[in-house]
């Protein structure tokens, strides 16, 4: 709210000024032709003059005591304190930088370079104040001439190095296109072209500073941070990109967000320290000044708060007013990112050569040197404040040597915001000189004119250096995008506390833009962890989900406080084995891109489901091939089944043995041999076909099985049912006029007559299996965990109709042998087919309803003992008393004991 009002009363102030400064340019016949100042703000400055002069803005003393902003006749100057000497190298190396330009005979030739550098106090007020100073001119009256040509106060303005005082300085400079190159002002705010159209810089923008805070975050899997800013443009802005971006990239979430109050606030700073030693969270990123961050630290030793990870930003990790023994126990260890290191040749040599000026000791033109002489030396230039001297204090006499002090302003070994001014000065050279090399009539302005130094316009230069593009001697390529951004690159840095007591910012990585995105690059071995295990700490809400599980989110809480819930069954998760690895490589070597290629091993919030094939482990955490069921040879009831069906098959083969080796025997030659032979080889078919049910189910054996079952009993059934004719055909036969009846049932008439049944049969078969054929089938109905494998009838009505016709078949071979049951024969066959027929209905009227409730592999197991219970009915039923007579009583296998009373059948 101040500073909103500051800022309009100093744009009334500057407005007042402009008004007197530009209303010199009126005709002298139609107004005046001076144009003289209201007022002078007297800063503290250090100035030199050359033909084209640049202005400077740097933070040279910490606090100051704003005056009345009411213009008077005496000359106002804010009091500052607190010196700042690496600001005060950064305000050297843009004097260096011009130094060095004017002697460059390449550069700028036959012109020279001054500067009026202006010490901002790090206030709004006094900054805004400096830049008006630069813009409007120092000098109490110029005059220029009716046609207003003349070289502009200053060309440019290197800063300012706030972010908050860059906007407010370039919103009113803008308007006028004065160029102005930051050096250390990051907020993404600036990159508005539209608000911002002369405003550059040789700092990346906070956006990239942002995507490199979370691609560490992300490197390291901190998932749950806490967040403090500071309160203006800088702070605010990087806090909403830092929770946008997040959000976006899904890295984590933060356990709070706390804005750090301007000055002194001993309860804001109490609460929020409060905060943050109550949070889980172990990380803390702070984008914040280092003003902010000695209050900050100052709470934090107060409660104690240790164990902490700090991530800075560039606007503190280099501080060395927080390096202190004090502190390091608390903030050793901090990793962070700083602007890009650079080597300045012949910067240290400059600095030997500062000296103070004795003759203006007290005036406000060049008193800079003087009060960083002070400063290093503790003495004073006279006339000191009354009883300095008896204090102990001492006269400064302008000849001490800087080499004889211990001061980190002569360590020119991590240069890196005076590296970025040494950039932003000779940015404006090089527009300026491209400028300066244009021809007459091939310039880029209205009618190909060319800018000149007579008649140079801010907005000229403005054009040039838009299209700088130049190497520094230490091989970085300076330039600048389309918003006056400079190309993104930092450095990674990390405090190391020595042994000895003493602190080291070392260099562990960098991050950059190229053509892949932004690279991170960290050297992690070389990184102090400030903890007892020396071991990188973790920062999560919740604990990751051990394989089996799935994270659940809890109701009101972040979205990274999860419980862990186990997957249920044919889901499984694997987000701890395989997540940490793809995570870890995707931004460890940039694979960003390449997200949406592993949406099952990323998808953390869901199990993952088993392809049809396959089933969830018992933990849970891998797909397992599932179980295949179906009657295996090698399980116990496949192996009896198969017993059976080979025994039966083997019994047959004895009986028919014994029939072919007693063939003349009379109860062999009785009993139709030859319809007995083929009866014994159907019913060795079906003992056979019963194997086709057992192994894995084939599309041929699925085809056959069923076509050699439904053949099989058909051509047995056939068998039986001639046999019956034959008997019932020949007690005919042996009643008086009955012997006409034979002649329709001798041995071509049988064989046709089973041919022709049992070819019905093969052609219900072959239409079936043509139209709706059986095939192998993986269910899993029955069963989630488990594949059955099991053979589809094709078409049902087929299948009914075969077994069908076999029924028919059996049913009146059934009916005609209990009509010829009570004939009188001491050995009527038709007993034993009556018999044989009961026991083959029953077993497969008793078949129909146990197969369709049978699952599986026991729906083939129950049709192969209806098989195998059928056959056998058949073969002990028909086949068991002739072989007990013709082993065991072979007296009554004569035929007189078979001719009985009757005609045997």
């Amino acid at each position: 709210m101040w500073a909103f009002l500051d800022i309009n009363l100093l744009l009334f102030v500057y407005f007042l000024l402009l008004y007197s400064y530009f209303s010199s340019s009126v005709p002298s016949h139609l107004y005046f032709t001076s144009c003289q100042l209201q007022g002078q703000f007297h800063l503290n400055g250090m100035h030199k003059a050359g033909d084209v002069v640049l202005g400077g803005l740097f933070e040279i003393h910490f606090f100051s005591i704003f005056p009345d902003l009411s213009f008077t006749s005496e000359p106002q100057q804010p009091t500052c304190h607190s010196f700042d000497i690496l600001g005060f190298r950064q305000a050297q190396s843009m004097a260096f930088a011009i130094d060095e330009i004017n002697r460059n005979t390449n550069l700028l030739p036959n012109v020279t370079l001054g500067y009026s550098l202006y010490d901002n106090c790090v206030k709004l007020g006094i900054g805004f104040r400096a830049a008006l100073s630069l813009a409007s001119g120092r000098e109490e009256q110029f005059i220029l001439d009716d046609t207003c040509v003349g070289t502009p106060p200053v060309l440019g303005i290197v800063g300012d190095s706030s972010s908050t005082r860059s906007i407010a300085i370039s919103t009113v400079l803008g308007l006028y296109r004065v160029p102005m190159v930051s050096y250390f002002a990051t907020c993404s705010c600036l990159s508005d072209r539209q608000k911002f159209p002369s405003f550059f810089r040789t700092i990346p923008s906070d956006a990239f500073q942002v995507h490199a805070m979370i691609q560490i975050l992300r490197h390291f899997g901190w998932t749950w941070t806490g967040l403090l800013v500071s309160d203006d443009d800088y702070g605010l802005h990087a806090a909403h990109s830092f929770q946008s971006d997040m959000a976006q990239s899904g890295a984590g979430c933060l356990a709070y967000l706390e804005v750090l109050p301007w000055g002194n606030d001993p309860a804001g700073l109490r609460r929020i320290v409060d905060v943050m030693r109550k949070s889980t969270a172990r990380v803390v990123i702070v984008f914040a000044h280092e003003s902010h961050m000695i209050n900050l630290m100052e709470e934090v030793v107060r409660q104690n708060v240790t164990g902490l990870q700090w991530m800075a930003s560039e606007a503190w990790i280099a501080a060395t007013v927080l390096q202190t023994p004090q502190l390091m126990p608390y903030i050793g260890g901090t990793l962070g990112i700083a602007i890009r290191r650079g080597e300045i040749p012949g910067f240290r040599d400059f600095l030997l050569q500062i000296r103070p000026d004795l003759q203006h000791n007290n005036s406000y033109g060049n008193s800079m040197v003087n009060q960083f002489w002070e400063y290093t030396f503790q003495c004073r230039f006279a006339p000191p404040h009354a009883g300095w001297v008896e204090a102990g204090g001492s006269l400064c006499t302008g000849q001490e040597d800087l080499e004889n002090v211990e001061t980190e302003f002569l360590d020119i070994s991590n240069l890196r915001p005076e590296y970025n001014v040494y950039k932003a000065v000779y940015a404006l050279a090089y527009a300026l000189d491209d400028m300066l090399q244009c021809e007459p009539g091939g310039g880029p302005f209205s009618g190909n004119s060319c800018g000149t130094l007579q008649r140079l316009e801010s907005w000229q230069l403005v054009h040039y250096l838009e299209k700088v593009n130049f190497t520094t001697p230490f091989g970085d390529q300076v330039s600048f995008d389309e918003n006056g951004d400079a190309r993104p690159i930092y450095d990674v840095m990390n405090w190391l506390w020595l042994p000895d007591g003493r602190t080291k910012i070392q260099n562990v990585g960098e991050v950059k833009e190229s053509a892949k995105g932004e690279e991170l690059r960290l050297y992690e071995d070389k990184i102090f962890w400030n903890s007892e295990s020396k071991k990188a700490p973790k920062s999560v809400c919740s604990e990751s989900c051990p394989p089996g599980t799935r994270m659940a989110r809890k109701k009101g809480e972040s979205e990274c406080c999860f419980d862990c819930i186990s997957c249920s069954e044919g889901k499984i998760s694997n987000k701890t084995g395989w997540y940490s690895v793809l995570n870890r490589a995707v931004w460890r070597y940039n694979l960003s891109m390449y997200l949406n290629t592993f949406p099952v091993f990323l998808d953390s919030m869901e199990c993952t489901s088993c392809p049809e094939d396959f089933w969830s482990s018992p933990q849970r955490d891998h797909c397992v091939s599932k179980k295949t069921e179906f009657l295996s040879y090698h399980e116990p009831l496949g192996i009896c089944l198969t017993t059976i069906s080979l025994l039966g098959t083997f019994t047959c083969a004895v009986v028919l043995w014994i029939f072919i080796y007693y063939h003349n025997t009379p109860i062999v030659r009785a009993n139709n041999p030859e319809l007995s032979f083929q009866l014994l080889l159907s019913l060795k078919l079906c003992f056979l076909c019963s194997l086709l049910f057992i192994g894995r189910p084939r599309l041929w054996t699925c085809q056959l099985r069923h076509a050699a079952f439904g053949i099989s009993f058909v051509l047995c059934v056939s068998c039986i049912l001639v046999k019956t004719m034959v008997v019932l055909a020949v007690f005919k036969a042996s009643k008086a006029g009955g012997g006409a009846s034979l002649k329709w049932f001798g041995t071509v008439q049988q064989r046709g007559t089973v041919m022709v049944l049992t070819s019905i049969q093969a052609t219900i078969c072959t239409a079936w299996i043509v139209s709706a054929s059986p095939a192998p089938h993986k269910n899993t109905q029955y069963h989630n965990d488990k594949i059955v494998y099991e053979c589809v009838v094709g078409s049902t009505v087929g299948f009914a109709v075969l077994l069908g016709y076999i029924g028919l078949l059996a049913v009146l071979s059934f009916l005609l042998a209990f009509l010829a049951r009570n004939l009188p024969d001491s050995f009527n066959e038709a007993k034993l087919i009556t018999f044989s027929m009961l026991i083959f209905c029953a077993v497969w009227v008793a078949f129909v309803p146990a197969y369709v409730n049978s699952p599986g592999k026991y729906a083939d197991a129950v049709e192969v003992f209806a098989i195998l219970a059928s056959s056998f009915g058949l073969l002990l039923a028909l086949f068991g008393p002739k072989c007990y007579i013709i082993l065991l009583r072979p007296e009554r296998n004569t035929k007189k004991a078979i001719m009985g009373r009757v005609i045997q059948s």
